[in-house]
C-alpha cells in the first residue's frame, strides 16, 4: 500500500511540475488555477449549509449586516437543552474525568484498541488545530474582544454535547473481524433509533452524517489545516519574496506524504503520534501565549474588561451583541466540534466495558481546546491590540476582514518575542498534522461505513485525502474556511436530531454509572 501511496503522490506531483513548466510567467500561478477551480463549489455548499433565519441591516451602512444561520442556533439550543437534561454533568464530573484519564480506572480486560488518554490526545488532535491559532483571530477582526465571552460559553455547553455523542459512540461501536474497532454518529443513529422503531430515519440521518464527514475530513480536517500551515510557513520564509509565495503546492506534496505515511497504519499508528505531538505543540503554544501576558501583565484587566463589555456592549462592531454573539458562537463550534459528533468516531476506540466513562473522559475536550487554548490565544490578540485596524471593510459591495487569522496571531506574538514567528510556524505545522491524522481516521470510519471495510476502500480514501492537502495547500484562505465550515456543521443537522432521541437513554446509562462509581462496583485499578 505504501508503494500506491508514494507512486500516486509522485505522478500528482509531476503533474503539477509538468504544469507550471507550461505556464507562461505572465499567466496565472498554479495556486491561483487551483483557487478558481474550487471557489465556486466551496461558495454554493457555504450557501445551503448556513441559510439564514434573520439578519439585522445596520440602517447607516456603517456596520456590516448581522446574519443569524440556524445551524448555529441548531448548536447552542442542543448544548443548552443536554446541559440541563444532564444534570450539568460537565461541571459535576470535571474532577472524575481526570480521574479516568490518569488510568485511575484502567482494566485491562475491557474491549477497545487504545486507552482513555490516547483516545483523547487523538480527538483533540483532531479539535485543537489552527481553527485555535487562525480562527479565533477572525472571529476578534470581526466581532470584537467581545466575540472571546462567547466563544469560553460556548466551549462550557459544548462539554455536554460531547459527553453525549461520546457515550453513544463506545455504546453502538462495532467490532470488526480483524480485532479493530468502528464506532461514532453512522452506528448509533443507525442502530439507536433503530431500537425505538425509527430504523429508516436512522438510516437515513447515518449516511446523511457519513456523506458530510467525508467532506469535513477534506475541508477543516484537512485542506483548512494545511492552507493555515502554509500561509505562516510562508511568512516566516520572506512573504511575497519566498520561494513558496504562489508555489504553496509544493509545501503540501511534501506534507501529503507525511501524513500518509502515518495514516496508513490506522488508530494504532495515529495515537502514537498523536500522544506524543498534542503534549507538545500544546506546551510549545500556551508557552508563548503565557510569556506575551506575563510581559503585559498590567493590561490583563483592561483585557478581560473588553472581552466582557464587548460581549454585551450594543454598539460593538460588526452588529452588536447579536453579531458577536454568533462570531463566537461559530468560531468555537468550529474549533472544539461539540455536537458534530466527530469526536466519537476517535473515542469508539478507547479499551472500557463502560461507555459512560469515555463521554466524561470527552467533557474535557471543550474545555482543553476552547476554554483553555482559544482563551489564551484571545488574550494575547486583544492585550497586544493587533486587531485594531483590521475590522471588517466594505470590499466590492462586501464587508471583509481583511487580515490572515494566522498571520494576525503571529504580529500578536512577535510584538513581544521578535524571534517567535518561526516557533509558531512549527507549532501552526504539528497542531495541523495532528488535526489531518485524526481526520483521515473520521472520513475512513465513515467512508468504510458506506462502501464496505475493505482494503481497496481503505487505500483508495487515503489517497483521495492526500491529494486534497495538496489542494487546501494552495488554494484561497477565505474559500478553505468557507467550505470547511459548511462541511463540518452539516454533520451536526443529523447528529444533534439523534442525540435528542436517544437523551433518555443516555441519562438512564449515566444514572446508572454513578451509582456504581459511588458504591464502588466499578473499582479503581491503580
Amino acid at each position: 500500500m505504501k508503494k500506491i501511496l508514494f507512486t500516486l503522490l509522485i505522478l500528482c506531483f509531476q503533474v503539477f511540475v509538468f504544469a507550471q513548466e507550461k505556464t507562461p510567467s505572465k499567466e496565472k500561478t498554479i495556486d491561483q488555477q487551483i483557487d478558481e477551480w474550487v471557489k465556486p463549489a466551496t461558495d454554493a455548499i457555504e450557501s445551503v449549509v448556513f441559510f439564514n433565519i434573520w439578519t439585522f441591516t445596520d440602517p447607516t451602512g456603517k456596520n456590516p449586516n448581522v446574519a443569524i444561520p440556524f445551524v448555529i442556533v441548531w448548536l447552542i439550543v442542543g448544548a443548552c437543552f443536554y446541559t440541563i437534561y444532564m444534570g450539568f454533568i460537565n461541571f459535576r464530573s470535571f474532577r472524575h474525568s481526570i480521574g479516568i484519564v490518569s488510568g485511575k480506572y484502567d482494566d485491562p480486560n475491557s474491549k477497545g484498541e487504545v486507552s482513555h488518554f490516547q483516545a483523547l490526545t487523538a480527538a483533540l488532535s483532531g479539535t485543537v488545530g489552527v481553527g485555535n491559532i487562525g480562527g479565533v483571530a477572525i472571529a476578534i477582526s470581526a466581532g470584537g474582544p467581545g466575540a472571546t465571552f462567547w466563544m469560553i460559553l460556548a466551549g462550557l455547553l459544548g462539554m455536554t454535547s460531547k459527553f453525549v455523542e461520546c457515550t453513544l459512540g463506545v455504546k453502538y461501536r462495532k467490532y470488526n473481524a480483524d480485532g479493530s474497532v468502528s464506532g461514532g454518529p453512522m452506528y448509533y443513529l443507525e442502530q439507536g433509533l433503530k431500537k425505538q422503531n425509527l430504523g429508516i430515519l436512522g438510516k437515513f440521518l447515518a449516511v446523511f452524517f457519513a456523506i458530510a464527514c467525508i467532506g469535513g475530513s477534506f475541508g477543516g480536517g484537512n485542506m483548512a489545516q494545511v492552507n493555515q500551515a502554509t500561509e505562516q510557513l510562508i511568512n516566516v520564509t520572506g512573504g511575497k519574496d519566498s520561494f513558496l509565495f504562489g508555489q504553496g503546492w509544493i509545501f503540501g506534496s511534501i506534507l501529503a506524504v507525511l501524513v500518509g505515511l502515518v495514516i496508513l497504519g490506522g488508530i494504532k499508528s495515529i495515537v502514537k503520534v498523536t500522544d506524543k505531538i498534542v503534549p507538545l505543540m500544546v506546551i510549545i503554544y500556551l508557552g508563548g501565549g503565557l510569556i506575551v501576558l506575563g510581559a503585559n501583565f498590567t493590561l490583563i484587566p483592561k483585557a478581560i474588561h473588553l472581552i466582557i463589555d464587548g460581549a454585551f456592549n450594543s454598539q460593538a462592531i460588526y452588529g452588536g451583541m447579536i453579531g458577536v454573539l454568533i462570531m463566537g458562537f461559530r468560531r468555537a463550534c468550529f474549533s472544539n466540534e461539540a455536537g458534530v459528533g466527530s469526536a466519537s468516531i476517535a473515542h469508539s476506540a478507547a479499551r472500557t466495558d463502560h461507555p459512560v466513562s469515555e463521554g466524561i473522559v470527552a467533557l474535557l475536550e471543550p474545555f482543553i481546546d476552547t476554554v483553555v487554548i482559544c482563551t489564551m490565544t484571545a488574550l494575547v490578540i486583544v492585550i497586544t491590540g493587533v486587531y485594531i485596524g483590521n475590522e471588517p471593510k466594505l470590499i466590492n459591495g462586501a464587508w471583509e476582514v481583511s487580515a490572515n487569522g494566522v498571520s494576525l496571531t503571529s504580529q500578536a506574538f512577535s510584538s513581544v518575542m521578535t524571534w517567535y514567528p518561526p516557533i509558531l510556524a512549527i507549532a501552526v505545522m504539528l497542531f495541523a498534522i495532528s488535526t489531518m491524522i485524526s481526520w483521515s481516521y473520521y472520513g475512513l470510519k465513515c467512508w468504510t461505513y458506506l462502501f464496505g471495510e475493505t482494503k481497496i476502500m481503505d487505500i483508495t480514501y487515503k489517497i483521495i485525502f492526500c491529494v486534497f492537502i495538496v489542494i487546501g495547500s494552495a488554494i484561497n484562505a477565505k474559500s478553505v474556511f468557507g467550505f470547511s465550515d459548511a462541511m463540518i456543521f452539516a454533520m451536526c443537522f443529523p447528529n444533534i436530531l439523534g442525540l435528542y432521541l436517544l437523551a433518555p437513554e443516555v441519562r438512564r446509562d449515566l444514572i446508572e454509572y454513578l451509582r456504581q462509581v459511588k458504591s464502588g462496583e466499578i473499582k479503581k485499578y491503580h
